[in-house]
């Protein structure tokens, strides 16, 4: 009985803190993409989770992107946005204290940025 307990508790603690993370992941976050040229790229996403499913855009001096496909599942995160030629970009990330380590694949290039939480009103 006690084992039951203790299972149920910690089943339910994971799903508080699952559901804490992707609420934490609702905002705007900034960050620049470094090419491997030496040039940055500002690049801005405004994110925003309902239980397991992300949406949002994604904004850089190409334009805005719409996030398609969103996944969070626990402190990761995952989703696709589509260029203005018709590339698919597929992006992963997770989410940290401050910060989230996001990879993009752009097909023959991959690349990793740190965006933080942009808390300017």
């Amino acid at each position: 009985m006690r084992r039951k307990i203790l299972t149920s508790a910690a089943l339910l603690c994971c799903m508080v803190l699952a559901m804490a993370v992707a609420d934490g992941l609702t905002g705007k976050w900034k960050g620049i993409i470094k090419t491997p040229d030496g040039h940055g790229i500002p690049v801005v996403y405004n994110f925003k989770a309902d239980g397991d499913k992300l949406t949002g855009t994604s904004k850089s001096p190409e334009g805005v992107l719409d996030i398609m496909d969103g996944k969070i599942t626990g402190d990761t995160f995952s989703f696709k946005t589509i260029g203005s030629e018709g590339d698919t970009y597929h992006t992963t990330g997770k989410m940290y204290t401050d910060s989230c380590g996001i990879d993009i694949d752009f097909g023959d290039l991959k690349v990793h940025l740190k965006v933080m939480r942009d808390t300017t009103k």
